[in-house]
């Protein structure tokens, strides 16, 4: 037992003293101020036409599907087809976010929309992102009373409204843009990144989709 408390002083007076040391503060200060960055992969410093054809090639890589739409106009008719294909309810769930206030429900009137966070019996959802990552074909979706994350984990399948003009490079150009938006030091309580639909390999080594969240991730990727 003495050895045990010898033990546990020993590794909390080391605590103590890193958090009491100012050029440890100082050194962590700079670092936050800064944003150091890692190797960037050279596949994703392209130009920016090239981004989005690469981050649509690697969001179906892994299993999402993305289908390329002329304007926000179009969202309804693609939203209503992808369900109908599918033999899917014609029921969304769609985020109270004022980026989707000019998507025409009503061209579609048999489909069902309903607005707020998601429900047990909500099948399918429809948010936006703030930003997708053509490094890894990742879309990065903030929390927010306007994006609900309940939208993003709890129907079956999730579709996601995406400009072409939030797609960037890397995941270090995203965090920037995200800076940028909110301001130094100003983010949302969640920032979640999703790449793919949910999926586990842990059975078997069998992959099995929507383990954990959706078993459908479609992207709609529409010109600005």
């Amino acid at each position: 037992m003495a050895d045990t408390s010898s033990a546990r002083a020993q590794i909390l007076g080391g605590i103590r003293k890193a958090l009491n040391s100012a050029e440890g503060s100082e050194e962590a200060r700079q670092r936050l101020a800064t944003h150091p960055r890692n190797l960037i992969p050279a596949r994703a410093q392209l130009p920016h036409d090239r981004q989005v054809e690469l981050f649509a090639a690697m969001a179906t890589e892994v299993s999402a599907t993305v289908e390329l739409l002329g304007g926000m106009a179009e969202v309804p008719g693609a939203v209503a087809d992808y369900l109908a294909g599918l033999n899917l309810p014609a029921e969304l769930r769609v985020a109270p976010d004022a980026a989707l206030d000019s998507i025409p429900w009503d061209q579609r009137p048999t489909l069902t929309v309903t607005r707020g966070r998601a429900r047990d019996s909500d099948g399918a959802s429809l948010t936006g992102a703030f930003t997708g990552v053509a490094e890894t074909g990742t879309l990065m979706l903030l929390s927010g009373a306007e994006r609900p994350t309940t939208l993003n984990f709890l129907p079956d399948t999730h579709i996601v409204v995406l400009k072409r003009g939030q797609i960037v490079g890397t995941m270090e150009d995203a965090w920037d843009r995200l800076r940028a938006a909110g301001g130094e030091g100003v983010l949302p309580r969640t920032v979640n990144f999703i790449t793919g639909p949910s999926r586990t390999g842990d059975i078997e080594m069998r992959i099995e989709l929507g383990a954990h969240g959706p078993r459908r991730l479609h992207i709609l990727l529409v010109e600005d």
